[in-house]
């Protein structure tokens, strides 16, 4: 513990002169005096104490002494043997300590302990003890530093008018940037140290009631505008206090204050209230816009609150029935129809959803007139962001779309018995991988396999290699002619099941499906069996061809009849003329060559063979000059080799005028006809004995009705060709036949 007495000497002061008892007039200073007193002398013993010693010191102090004080309370006044070292008079210095009081509550106190004179000769040295209690002082400087604190934070000026002292100045604290704002202490007329000059003309009025405020002391909060010559605009607040002190001088205070930042933020807090009025009338004028959209709309659009219906679009009231005013306030699920999980009845949508969050039902709603239609809706929460949320149905009438689908449904039922009861084979196909997508019983017939395993796959798992080959090729057709394809496919006997063969009518045609997945290509194929329309077609053809062929028969046998008779005829002319015989006897032979091809015609079907052909013609001329002529075939497979209709009889005319002109030219000699055949083409020689003219050309003999001229122009412009030519003593006339004035009916 430090010293508590100190070098300084007080000046002597007059001894008591009772030095048995406190004089009166100390006895009257101690109840006088404010702050606490005590006597004490050298043992510690208390000679006298005042109240206000007794309301500060501990409890029981006062009987015992100070021995029975706190050791706290005994360093404080020096005690413990330190009072013998005091000199007479002399005064120890003032000590400040927090000590224990009464009630145990800790004081801060200040004391000073003085010694006197001994009153008498001999008499014991006395101490007397002052005690002050701080915590009014501490107070003080408490507040004064939080005003000096809270003044310098806030840029407060404050400024005090006294009727005896006039202005003073309390604190002229300024923060950075701010005004100072405190009170001149050189007279009531600069009583703050803004001055006019600074005041921004929109303040000057209000700068104007704070002066008059001021001069005659009346109270007053102004608010303006000044401008800073270094932080340019502020607003200060002055506000004036009048008052009266304690002995009832009038007084006045005066408080500026540094409002920039809140003013600015009134200003734009009021700025922003004025946005948002706008915002909220122009939104107004939005909804109010926005509603007259929807009600043009033909969706049905309600808003539901907390406490139902809230509003409704024209839409919404035509389907309900009714006008808004018949349902605002009531739960929408007053049209919902009475099933009991009806979407409307639902109360955990706001649960359930999001803000914006949306959710599509579908279902039957009642009308107020008892009409019930179907809908399909749309549930959506709105406003939970703004504290208030609410449910927005939209709501679509699909009653006749229902009624469509239903009466598709029943149409594709209809068409799709009549597919499975229809005498066609049919099928889908996936126009990419040729998957069937759906048939019907008779495509399992055309198939000749069960449908589970035709679904789902490509011709090729479900049908012979080149019936599947075929099939797909059509199919692939399909797709990129966009065109139908028509085929007959043959199908052959089933050794396994003994399926019969049959014939079916395949058709194919490609769908293009523009659905919400995009345009997909679809083939639809449509199968008939027509295995007995094509047997009673085959036997109806053949009908008519035999037919044909009977009539063909007997029109070339009545030909042949009629060019008898003719031949006859000219005969018969020839023996009356005698002079004309000879070209007569040719036409004769011309005609029975004719007559010859017809006959043949009549006992055979299909073409004529050239064998026989020529064969005829020889025996007919034979016959008719009554000379043997000799003929032979060679070469392989003569039968292949036929005349077509329209060269059957120049070719027989040809042959016939050979063999004619043979016999002629060769009285006596032997008459040859040969026909060789070869791989393509057959030659015909007619040989006699007899000679050529010197320097003899074909191409000299002019075309004419007779002879050599005839033949010229009887025979074929494409196919044939002929020859005559002087082999040793014969003359050999060779003509040779190729397609197309010859057919060759198989190859070798």
């Amino acid at each position: 513990m430090p010293p508590i007495f100190s070098s300084r000497r007080s000046p002597l002061r007059p001894a008591l002169d009772d030095s048995a008892d406190v004089s009166a007039e100390l006895k009257a200073l101690f109840e006088m005096s404010p702050a606490a007193l005590a006597l004490a002398d050298a043992s510690g013993r208390l000679l006298r104490s005042n109240a206000a010693w007794q309301a500060l010191s501990p409890a029981g102090a006062d009987a015992r002494g100070l021995p029975a004080l706190p050791e706290n309370w005994q360093q404080l006044l020096g005690w413990q043997g330190q009072w013998s070292a005091m000199p007479v008079a002399a005064e120890a210095d003032a000590v400040d300590a927090w000590v224990d009081g009464r009630g145990g509550r800790r004081i801060h106190v200040r004391a000073r302990v003085r010694r006197l004179a001994a009153p008498t000769l001999g008499a014991s040295a006395r101490w007397l003890l002052q005690v002050e209690d701080m915590a009014v002082q501490d107070d003080a400087a408490r507040a004064a530093v939080q005003i000096n604190a809270l003044m310098g934070t806030a840029g407060v000026g404050v400024a005090t008018w006294d009727a005896e002292q006039g202005w003073t100045s309390a604190a002229s604290l300024t923060p950075p940037g701010a005004l100072t704002a405190s009170a001149a202490a050189n007279g009531a007329n600069s009583q703050l140290s803004i001055g006019r000059d600074v005041v921004e003309t929109e303040s000057l009025a209000d700068y104007a009631r704070l002066q008059q405020a001021l001069r005659q002391r009346e109270p007053a909060e102004v608010r303006y505008a000044v401008r800073h010559p270094d932080t340019g605009r502020r607003w200060l607040l002055t506000r004036v206090e009048p008052a009266e002190l304690g002995t009832g001088r009038p007084a006045m205070s005066v408080v500026t204050l540094d409002i920039t930042d809140e003013e600015n933020a009134r200003r734009h807090n009021e700025q922003l209230l004025q946005e948002q009025a706008r915002a909220r009338e122009s939104l107004v004028q939005q909804t109010d816009s926005t509603r007259a959209v929807l009600d043009s709309v033909l969706v049905g659009i309600v808003t539901v609150g907390p406490r139902g219906i809230e509003w409704m679009n024209r839409s919404a009231r035509r389907m309900f029935g009714g006008e808004l005013a018949d349902f605002q306030g009531l739960p929408i699920a007053v049209v919902a129809s009475a099933e009991p999980n009806h979407p409307l009845r639902r109360t955990d949508w706001l649960n359930v959803l999001d803000e914006g969050q949306a959710e599509t039902f579908e279902c039957r709603l009642v009308a107020r007139d008892g009409r019930e239609f179907w809908v399909v809706g749309n549930a959506v929460v709105t406003g939970r962001e703004a504290g208030a949320a609410q449910l927005t149905f939209a709501l679509l009438d699909i009653e006749r779309r229902r009624q469509a689908e239903n009466q598709i449904a029943q149409a594709q039922a209809s068409l799709q018995r009549i597919i499975e009861t229809a005498p066609l084979a049919i099928a889908l196909f996936d126009g990419r991988g040729l998957q069937v997508l759906r048939l019907n019983q008779m495509l399992s017939a055309f198939a000749r396999r069960p449908a589970v395993q035709i679904i789902g796959r490509p011709p090729s798992l479900w049908l012979p290699g080149p019936e599947a080959a075929a099939l797909s090729a059509d199919l692939h057709q399909a797709v990129a002619s966009r065109e139908m394809v028509r085929r007959e496919l043959h199908r052959d006997a089933d050794p396994v099941t003994g399926e019969p063969a049959r014939e079916w009518d395949v058709r194919i045609v490609a769908l293009r499906d523009t659905g919400d997945g995009g345009a997909e290509e679809h083939l639809l194929l449509v199968a008939s069996d027509v295995t007995e329309q094509r047997a009673a077609e085959q036997a109806r053809f053949e009908a008519a061809i035999a037919q044909r062929e009977m009539l063909v028969k007997e029109v070339h046998h009545r030909i042949k009849n009629n060019l008898q008779g003719v031949a006859g005829l000219l005969q018969q002319n020839a023996q009356r003329h005698p002079e004309a015989a000879a070209a007569l006897n040719e036409a004769v032979g011309q005609v029975h060559a004719i007559a010859q091809v017809h006959g043949l015609q009549v006992g055979m079907t299909g073409p004529l063979r050239v064998r026989g052909v020529i064969e005829a013609i020889t025996l007919s001329v034979q016959r008719m000059f009554g000379r043997a002529i000799r003929y032979d075939v060679d070469g392989p497979a003569p039968h292949r080799f036929a005349l077509t209709e329209a060269d059957s009889i120049p070719i027989a005319l040809t042959v016939n005028e050979l063999l004619t002109n043979a016999i002629k030219h060769s009285p006596n000699g032997e008459v040859r006809c040969r026909l060789d055949c070869e791989a393509a083409a057959v030659r015909i020689s007619v040989a006699s004995a007899s000679r050529l003219p010197p320097g003899f050309t074909l191409s000299q003999v002019p075309p004419g009705i007779s002879g050599l001229g005839l033949v010229r122009a009887l025979l074929p412009r494409k196919g044939s060709a002929m020859t005559l030519e002087q082999r040793g003593d014969e003359v050999v006339a060779t003509l040779r036949l190729e397609p197309p004035a010859v057919a060759v009916l198989e190859p070798l």
